[in-house]
């Protein structure tokens, strides 16, 4: 085929419009997004975003095409839709590695759960993306693929840990990617790329086939371009899973239609938005300052679309962020369970690859990880952190009641993605980086990423709107009068030879 096939900044309905039209086939499509990672991610920029390409991509969209030519009718809402996933998320006939070199080439026999959902709605698994050794960062750094660009500048980090998805969806090596989210996985790349990130309050999402810090809070999720695509995601990715008992969550939700009903013409006019300065950066800092100035115009931008701004502070905010971690509690529990059920792997456990030294030696997470307590009763403070995460909850949400908020809102992280050699000197690590992504997680609480601007080095700042549990249809539509009025998104500029 030799006419242009228009990926660039495309969204799922402009693709499949493409379909309905016969403008092009979903062959057409995949193929462009294979020669895209050609020369963008192997080539040219050279990102390095994409550890595996699936080798039935095209096989997978000719079963769609004779689909479409036989009915007229597109095989589900995400027909033809060419997905770039995270490769903590097991996918069957595609090599699945978490990140880890030690891992090999572990076929997974079945795919994860969201994954199935994906599939039977018609979506085209195109391929796995880059992550730190099983999500053990907010940057890149990995023992499988090292390190992964940035396409808004190649001397930085694009973030973790759902580092691939965020660089490729950014760089349109995908038409819409998943990610994963502990503490800000999904939400910290996605700041950093100049897109939008959704965690969903735990379980509403299935987590069987997923390798978990924190087994109670991590969740799947959508890594897009568009509020709308993030919606569209949703509405295949959430619902019950016999096989993830968190997933009983959804008779407590009780989400009906669509998350995409009432989306295209929301705005911010009559939201009430609370914004939450203590965690804004010392404007000392000129980093942090320009990452406050880039969100204090686009609070002026909500204002102007008719939102109004109420100054929230939730009491002794980072202490309890802090106090409630789990990560030195549970993880290497929650991590070696998943671990022993796969004896394929080839892996018996995450200390077992500490004490071998086969991890990225960037990973300062993974250290203290693999050498904390093997079960959360060794820890002797699990009960009362556990105890504060109800008072923690407890708190912020009598602050949306109080002032009858809509979300509240802050920078997703207080400083810009930092350059590879800042990684690399231990100017950064994971435990040292000031992100804001934690307070969502510690919560439970939703939380969306949408571009917010960029700052003056052309770097992209995300602003993050977080509400209360089972509250996605709402937030989703402020995160759209968040996109309307910002217009922050535009794609980087790349060499592609």
């Amino acid at each position: 085929m030799t006419h242009h096939i228009p990926i660039e900044e495309a969204t799922i309905a402009s693709i499949q419009e493409g379909y309905r039209t016969g403008a092009f086939t979903t062959r057409e499509v995949v193929q462009a997004y294979l020669d895209r990672i050609e020369t963008v991610d192997r080539a040219g920029a050279s990102l390095n975003s994409i550890i595996t390409v699936s080798s039935t991509a095209l096989a997978e969209a000719d079963a769609l095409d004779a689909a479409f030519a036989a009915s007229g009718e597109l095989s589900g809402s995400l027909h033809g839709v060419p997905i770039v996933v995270k490769d903590q998320v097991e996918t069957a006939g595609i090599i699945t590695t978490f990140g880890s070199a030690a891992t090999g080439d572990y076929l997974p026999a079945k795919d994860a759960s969201a994954i199935a959902r994906l599939k039977a709605s018609g979506a085209i698994i195109l391929a796995k993306t880059t992550m730190p050794d099983f999500a053990t960062s907010w940057f890149s750094t990995s023992s499988k693929s090292e390190v992964t660009k940035n396409p808004y500048d190649l001397s930085r980090d694009p973030g973790g840990s759902s580092s691939g998805s965020a660089a490729a969806v950014a760089a349109n090596l995908g038409l819409v990617g998943i990610g994963e989210d502990t503490g800000g996985s999904i939400r910290l790349p996605a700041s950093f790329c100049n897109l939008v990130g959704v965690r969903v309050t735990p379980g509403l999402i299935s987590r069987t086939g997923m390798s978990s810090l924190v087994v109670p809070q991590d969740t799947s999720g959508p890594m897009t371009r568009t509020v709308m695509d993030s919606a569209k995601l949703l509405d295949a990715l959430v619902g019950f899973d016999a096989d993830d008992d968190y997933t009983s969550v959804v008779a407590i939700a009780r989400h009906a239609g669509s998350y995409t009903d009432g989306l295209e013409n929301a705005t911010l006019a009559g939201k009430r938005i609370g914004v939450l300065r203590e965690a804004f950066a010392d404007s000392s800092d000129p980093e942090g300052a320009a990452v406050n100035a880039v969100i204090e115009a686009a609070l002026s931008r909500f204002v102007a679309a008719g939102a109004t701004l109420v100054e929230v502070t939730i009491p002794r905010l980072m202490e309890m962020v802090g106090f409630t971690s789990l990560y030195f509690s549970r993880s290497l529990q929650d991590m070696n369970a998943f671990i022993a059920a796969r004896p394929e792997l080839g892996v018996t456990s995450i200390d077992a690859l500490y004490e071998a030294g086969k991890f990225h030696p960037k990973l300062d997470l993974f250290e203290g990880i693999a050498t904390g307590p093997k079960s959360m009763k060794d820890d002797p403070d699990y009960l009362d952190r556990t105890l504060a995460q109800g008072e923690f909850q407890r708190s912020v949400l009598a602050i949306v009641a109080e002032h009858e908020l809509d979300a509240i809102v802050f920078p997703d992280t207080k400083l810009p993605a930092p350059t590879h050699e800042d990684v690399y000197s231990d100017r950064w690590t994971c435990l040292t980086y000031p992100t804001n992504t934690v307070i969502a997680s510690q919560l439970y609480f939703p939380a969306i990423t949408v571009p917010a601007g960029f700052t003056d080095s052309g770097l992209p700042v995300g602003i993050e709107l977080m509400s209360v549990p089972y509250d996605e249809g709402r937030l989703l539509k402020v995160a759209r009068g968040v996109e309307v009025a910002t217009a922050a998104r535009r794609a980087p500029s790349l060499p592609t030879t």
